[in-house]
């Protein structure tokens, strides 16, 4: 499937793009879509951050992501990278003592925060000692009836200030004149849509991990089962694992060590940003339910052949379509999930013992006799167990969706 967002360029005083702000978009429409702030949020962190990453949309550069109150509640931020980011509070968060000390919790994070279509209250006094950027929306605030305002937060050393929906030269050369650091607006370019291809994700199997989740003795294996039963998910915890928001000291072998790795309170987090983000069901594509097949296939052989490397062989057979879900080469895909060299070699085809697991799947697969057998004396096995192994797989990957569906 397709998932889209739109990006437009944050240019400093000499008209140099210096950031990027990313607005969710559901469509091919550039246009802000019908849909609750923090479920754009979540879509955005979900489509895009556990996708490819914000530095592939911002070519290395900041990425501004709008953070609303729920979002600010469901601590949303901590699923993007502080080094890659800049947090937007919207203007719709009042200047709460709460929300004082989630934002308070974020600087303290290392998150850069910015104060968006801002409008000057005594309450958000504490809050200016925190934000490190303020933007004005030209449009709702004009440069002439804000310029009071900017003579006194220029006074800030912290601070830095934005003009947004700049339209004109002539504003542009009126806000620089006033101390404006940093400009966005149709005046330098309009938001660029930019559409990637994504895994759908399978609704039920997300209700049912959300379930165990919440559950008050969480159970890691089986939320691991899950997960594996969903070519989506997986992916998209396994690119949080790598995603730079948390420092990773070894590999990832399984799914089961991802998660005892994220500990209970963040695997509640993350699935409550899943089911934040699709709130829609959908139903496993054909290739997602063929690589299910192929991680049990994988899992099943290596049992046989080399069990040490059960775990590593489930997700081999998992992501070995990844590249024809997502569209791009193999070698791309790999390159953002933290697995070891030995997991990225097969799946990139340089010869080794899963790289043949895999091979004598694919062969058994194409129904041809002569692939199979020559498979087959890779691993130094005959291929009599080949049709029980496959017709297990095929009934583990239909479990759930017959319970449920």
């Amino acid at each position: 499937m397709k998932v889209f967002v739109a990006r437009q360029a944050i240019f400093n005083r000499k008209k140099h793009v210096v950031a990027y702000e990313l607005l969710f978009r559901d469509g091919t429409k550039n246009s802000f879509p019908n849909v609750a702030e923090n479920a754009a949020t979540a879509k955005l962190i979900m489509d895009n951050q556990l996708n490819l990453g914000t530095r592939y949309l911002t070519s290395g550069k900041k990425a501004l992501i709008n953070i609303g109150e729920e979002s600010l509640n469901q601590e949303l931020a901590q699923f993007l990278p502080a080094d890659d980011v800049i947090l937007e509070l919207l203007e719709t968060i009042p200047p709460t003592s709460k929300n004082y000390e989630k934002v308070r919790q974020l600087f303290h994070s290392n998150y850069r925060l910015a104060l968006d279509d801002f409008t000057y209250s005594k309450e958000w006094e504490p809050f200016l000692k925190l934000v490190r950027l303020i933007k004005f929306d030209l449009v709702e605030t004009p440069l002439e009836e804000i310029e009071p305002l900017v003579n006194q937060l220029k006074k800030r050393k912290n601070l830095k200030l934005l003009a947004e929906k700049v339209e004109t030269e002539e504003e542009f050369v009126h806000a620089k004149k006033m101390g404006f650091s940093f400009f966005q607006g149709y005046f330098f370019a309009k938001p660029t849509m930019i559409a990637q291809n994504d895994i759908e994700i399978n609704y039920a199997i997300v209700m049912l991990i959300y379930a165990e989740a919440l559950k008050p003795n969480m159970n890691i294996p089986r939320i691991a089962e899950l997960f594996a039963q969903d070519t989506a998910l997986a992916y998209k915890l396994l690119r949080l694992i790598n995603s730079g928001v948390f420092p990773i000291k070894n590999r990832i072998e399984s799914l089961k060590q991802a998660l005892v790795y994220l500990g209970h309170e963040r695997i509640i987090k993350f699935v409550n940003l899943i089911m934040t983000a699709h709130v829609a069901e959908t139903k496993p594509t054909e290739l997602t339910r063929l690589s299910i097949v192929r991680s049990r296939f994988c899992e099943l052989l290596s049992r046989q052949v080399a069990p040490s490397l059960a775990s590593m062989s489930f997700l081999t057979g998992l992501f070995s379509l990844l590249d024809a879900i997502l569209d791009k080469p193999m070698d791309v895909v790999v390159e953002r999930l933290p697995f070891p060299e030995v997991l990225r070699d097969a799946l990139v085809g340089e010869p080794n013992t899963l790289y043949y697991i895999l091979n004598t799947v694919k062969a058994y697969e194409s129904g041809s006799w002569w692939a199979m057998q020559e498979a087959c004396t890779m691993l130094n096995i005959s291929d009599e167990n080949l049709p029980d192994f496959h017709a297990q797989a095929v009934n583990w990957a239909d479990m759930y969706r017959d319970h449920v569906y």
